[in-house]
């Protein structure tokens, strides 16, 4: 909802002339005529001049994708003091900078809602494009069996982890750069993408696969410090590293076979941070690189752009 200041508009007072009446020539006694009656405050109009005016909006400029698994980087208007995304709060960097992003399953449109100092709110109604998904469908195979006593076992640390380093805060800038490749190589498996097993669908691929070989360096995509490095294989992650880029901005780094770096510590976009390895559940040798916005799953490749030949 845009609330513009209100104008306050105080009419001229308006007085009615006495009648007059008009006799005509060769009339005898002239009919009564009945006064004006004067125009009250109420039923005062303003002139055109003084119609109140809506307030124009403020202008939000953005630069990114408006589209299912993409990001935006923007930058709100000067008075700006708060933010927030369907609810949610967004933080505002010196000069009016934030970071917001869309999930694989976001819906057609989100609402940032924008308060100023002096109180007025403006709303930006973001319309995000849908996706179509690489969708495989299994009509014959079941679902993967029942998860052994041994991973329900430690599964649940496992997801305690890991969202507990998400929800560091550490003051990374990495997010105002712009994202290169960790690894290059052939893309063996795409954000989005899922089975549907004899009719119940399997988790969607929640990052993108570079196929190379073990030992090939990984590097970081921009600057962040490390909030996870595993001291030992995670059951579905194997060596799983993570970096905080700020504002909310996560990457994770799975199935590596070297981890080059500490919990806390800060790196520099290029700098070589771990090996391509297949530990946890990797059929081969790959990096698994996903990333993460306040719980949304981002698709790499809208942040980064084509894998460089």
């Amino acid at each position: 909802m845009r609330v513009s200041a209100g104008a306050t508009i105080t009419a001229g007072l308006l007085f009615s002339l006495p009648a007059c009446a008009v006799v005509p020539q060769g009339a005898g006694r002239p009919e009564p005529v009945q006064p004006v009656a004067p125009v009250t405050r109420s039923e005062a109009r303003p002139a055109a001049s003084q119609q109140p005016r809506a307030a124009t909006p403020a202008v939000f400029r953005y630069e990114g994708q408006r589209i299912q698994g993409g990001m935006l980087v923007g930058t709100a208007p000067a008075g700006v003091t708060a933010l927030s995304l369907d609810g949610e709060p967004v933080a505002l960097a010196p000069g009016g900078r934030f970071l917001i992003a869309f999930d694989r399953d976001a819906g057609p449109t989100a609402r940032l809602v924008a308060r100023f100092a002096d109180g007025r709110e403006q709303v930006e109604t973001l319309s995000i494009a849908p996706r179509a998904w690489q969708i495989e469908r299994l009509p014959t195979l079941p679902k993967v069996s029942q998860p052994s006593a041994e991973f329900q076992r430690r599964r649940p640390p496992e997801l305690a982890r890991i969202a507990a380093a998400r929800k560091q805060e550490t003051g990374a800038q990495g997010w105002l750069q712009r994202f290169q490749w960790p690894a290059t190589g052939r893309i063996s498996g795409r954000f989005g993408s899922q089975r549907i097993y004899a009719g119940e669908p399997g988790s969607y691929h929640s990052g993108v696969d570079v196929a190379k070989p073990t030992g090939a360096p990984v590097t970081a995509p921009a600057d962040g410090v490390v909030i996870l490095a595993a001291d030992s294989p995670f059951t579905l992650e194997g060596n799983l590293l993570m970096l905080d880029h700020g504002m909310g901005l996560s990457s994770a780094f799975l199935h590596l076979s070297r981890i080059d770096v500490r919990p806390g510590q800060r790196v520099r976009q290029g700098e070589v941070i771990g090996a391509v390895g297949s530990t946890g559940r990797a059929t081969g040798p790959h990096l698994h690189w996903g990333m993460v916005w306040k719980g949304r799953r981002l698709d790499p490749m809208l942040i980064t752009g084509p894998m460089p030949r």
